[in-house]
């Protein structure tokens, strides 16, 4: 700016006589304006004192516009031929020299950016480091407007008000913002303290500020915001691509322009982790985003695989094990840019402003799992050493993240497995009841509970029909359910009723808890179960249940009704015995067992769910699959928080023409008798090719219980699928299979028995015993 020197001439009277151009230079006013006026008209601030004579010193004068200019000015006297003063010439100028004081020097030569302004919002004063922040000399800004000095924008309106609030109210502030300045390239964090400055009266004269420049703190604190988000925005989902896609919306657009995330392709299967080798990496895309709707900066789809050269930030860093940035002008970034450019083209003009990059590996526990990548284009700042020290951070919670999802997919993955290698797939042999069911695994993060059902084929054409379901959810509620269903089969070959299988069921489970190595309560690995038994001869349904819910009746006629059973405890607990209920059903009718999660759910009332559940077992369907997609539909909630098993069973009944029986005198000589009669009821069946085998069981059975056991003798022989013997008598003294030695007279009747038939055994009735054998029947 060109150095301006003012000239004045001022009489005795303190009128101005004479006036320069550099005086209007300097105040705006000209000649005409200012000759003849009392110079205290020009001042904005009162003279001090001073003796007749020379002088030099500060004077505030008020410019034309309304603004104070502070000038250093040098007053001569013009003495009259009495020697005595007749006015004075006065010199000006803009004061050039250093601060006189201290406290001046101070001010001026401050680190922070310190400026005064009059309560009208005008600058007074602005040290040397306010001056670089607007990029132009003091003497540009002394006078004017704030507002004419900046862009017409929020922060700036927001700037101008706290001036306004501290002159009108005279209470210092504290202002932040965030926001760019004219002589800076970036935006900076401002924290900007404001005071009033007082006149000796104690009115508001001027308000000082200075305002310190936080944009490290502010992007620290900004940095620690994020991984705090971090903390409660991802993983809210146990999925792997979820939890991806929970970073892409954290990072983008606050820490990157675009970002993605690639995972080795062994981390979305079962497999186990493979080193990482040298060289070339082979990723998925799982997700990423950007600020442009449909990502097209991406050279790669979403589930896709990418081969990356080791050059690239993603094999660099994972090579590394660290974070890796480059920017614009490295030979690597060249190279990278280059090969994106080359497999997308399409995409090239959204990467043209791309300057850059960081990479980071995914690792949890000691393992990678994949890459991080953030790319910078619109955003202005490059990528710092903070920055890397923030992405390892975040990446390091995301990567466990990650791999708590990996884990709970492959948990669940297993133990779905292990479940449907239990549960039933198809019922050959018996035709006591038609069947169909559905088991839905849970989708919670809770993960697959321990629910089970069976369909159990029992002697003398029975069936035993289980479903249970183990407390807890996972591989051990999986494991312990895998227990429970293997026992439930073995006691039910013993061929147990109900009441007895569940208690020997019960001690089972206490036993379980009380060796497991964990060292878990009893309730922990309790469980719940209902086993029914239904014998299609008598039409008689048994069941006993163990802490479970009640089935349902569905009878012929429409109507639907729970089996009204006397509940014992769940299994585990002991010390409770198990009652079970008899009731005789038609042919026709349609039992439903189910597990709790069907009914139960936190904001749903069992009592109502129950009654839409018989409601919906009365609808009518085409076959039992279709009713079970009914029930389902019409009764399950749309995101069941546990594990939902449903079993429906459809009873038959075998008429008259297919059951033959005898009482038998307990008198050798009624075995041939006995043997006859058997006979002559194969050849009115039409199954002459039995009749041998069936002679020499009946043969052996009536004569063991003649021999060993004790009355009433009965003799029952039932055409099935399978052509079935059945002798009972009184005692309950259990047969034993043997091998006879050479010399001895007796003990291979049980052996030729089990030698000519498909399968043999007995069971305890309240009256005794019944031992049976089953023959194959060809199909008609």
């Amino acid at each position: 700016m060109e150095h301006v020197v003012a000239a004045a001439v001022i009489d005795a009277h303190g009128i101005v006589t004479g006036w320069s151009e550099g005086a209007r230079l300097l105040t705006g006013h000209a000649a005409d304006e200012a000759v003849g006026r009392p110079a205290a008209d020009l001042l904005a601030e009162d003279l001090p004192r001073r003796a007749d004579g020379e002088w030099t010193g500060p004077v505030v004068v008020r410019h034309r516009d309304g603004h104070p200019v502070t000038l250093v000015v040098t007053a001569c006297p013009v003495l009259g031929a009495d020697a005595r003063p007749t006015g004075f010439t006065l010199t000006a100028q803009r004061p050039t020299d250093p601060e006189p004081t201290l406290a001046g020097r101070a001010f001026q030569q401050a680190s922070m950016s310190m400026s005064v302004f009059d309560t009208g919002q005008r600058y007074l004063r602005l040290n040397e480091t306010a001056c670089m922040v607007m990029g132009v000399p003091e003497e540009v800004l002394l006078g004017r407007h704030f507002p004419e000095t900046v862009e017409e924008a929020e922060h700036s309106r927001g700037f101008d008000w706290h001036l306004r609030h501290v002159a009108e109210t005279g209470r210092p502030t504290r202002y932040e913002s965030f926001t760019g300045a004219p002589s800076l390239n970036r935006e900076h964090a401002w924290t900007t303290e404001m005071w009033p400055v007082r006149d000796d009266s104690g009115a508001v004269a001027a308000v000082a500020l200075a305002a310190f420049d936080s944009t490290e703190q502010y992007l620290a604190r900004r940095r620690l915001a994020l991984l705090n988000e971090a903390a409660a925005s991802i993983g809210t989902t146990l999925d792997v691509v979820r939890t991806a896609e929970e970073v892409i919306e954290l990072l983008v657009p606050r820490f990157a322009d675009f970002a993605s995330v690639d995972l080795l392709d062994w981390v979305l299967g079962a497999d186990e982790p493979p080193p990482v080798t040298d060289g070339e990496v082979v990723l998925r895309r799982v997700a990423h985003g950007s600020g442009h709707e449909g990502t097209p900066e991406a050279a790669v789809r979403l589930g896709e695989t990418d081969v990356h050269p080791p050059f690239s930030p993603p094999a660099r860093a994972l090579h590394a094990g660290r974070a890796v940035r480059i920017q614009a002008g490295e030979p690597d970034f060249m190279d990278w840019l280059a090969e994106r450019n080359e497999r997308a083209p399409e995409g090239r003009r959204f990467r043209s402003g791309v300057h850059s990059v960081i990479s980071v590996p995914l690792r949890a526990r000691g393992i990678t799992l994949g890459v991080l990548v953030g790319v910078r284009i619109a955003h202005p700042d490059a990528y710092e050493a903070d920055d890397a020290v923030f992405a390892e951070e975040l990446a390091s919670r995301a990567a466990v993240c990650v791999d708590n999802a990996r884990r709970f997919a492959r948990e669940r993955t297993t133990a779905l497995a292990l479940q449907h290698s239990l549960l039933p797939r198809g019922l050959p042999g018996q035709a006591a009841v038609e069947v169909a069911h559905r088991y839905l695994p849970s989708g919670s993060m809770a993960g697959i509970g321990g629910d089970w059902f069976d369909v159990i084929p029992l002697s003398g054409s029975r069936v035993a029909l289980v479903v249970g379901d183990v407390v807890g959810h996972g591989i051990p509620s999986t494991a312990t359910m895998g227990r429970l269903c293997m026992a439930v089969r073995t006691l039910a070959d013993v061929d147990l009723p109900p009441d007895e299988l569940l208690t020997h069921l019960d001690d089972l489970v206490t036993h379980l808890a009380a060796y497991d190595d964990a060292g878990e309560d009893v309730a922990e690995l309790g469980a719940t179960c209902l086993y029914a038994v239904y014998d299609p001869v008598s039409r008689c349904l048994t069941v006993a249940a163990a802490g479970h819910p009640a089935p349902v009746l569905v009878l012929p006629d429409g109507t639907a009704q729970l089996i009204r059973t006397t509940p014992g405890p769940p299994l585990g607990v002991g010390g409770l015995p198990f009652e079970a209920v008899e009731l005789e059903l038609p042919e026709g009718a349609v039992v439903a067992l189910y597990t709790d999660g069907l009914i139960e759910d936190r904001d749903r009332d069992v009592d109502r769910a129950t009654g839409e559940l018989c409601s919906a077992l009365t609808a009518p369907a085409a076959t039992l699959d279709a009713l079970c997609d009914t029930v389902l539909k019409a009764v399950l909630p749309e995101e069941p928080g546990d594990d939902v098993a449903l079993l429906l069973a459809r009873t038959r009944a075998l008429g008259a023409d297919q059951v033959a029986t005898w009482d038998v005198e307990p008198d050798p000589a009624q075995v041939a008798a006995t043997r006859q009669a058997a006979t002559e009821q194969l050849t009115a069946w039409g199954l002459e090719e039995a009749a041998f085998v069936t002679e020499l069981v009946v043969s052996e059975l009536v004569t063991n219980a003649i021999r060993y056991g004790a009355p009433p003798i009965r003799l029952r022989l039932i055409r099935d699928r399978s052509l079935i013997c059945e002798v009972s008598d009184g005692s309950s003294t259990s047969p034993h299979l043997r091998r006879a030695h050479a010399f001895d007279e007796g003990g291979r009747g049980l052996l030729l028995v089990a030698q000519l038939t498909q399968r043999w055994g007995s069971r305890q009735t309240d009256r005794g015993k019944t031992i049976w054998a089953e023959q194959l029947l060809e199909p008609e």
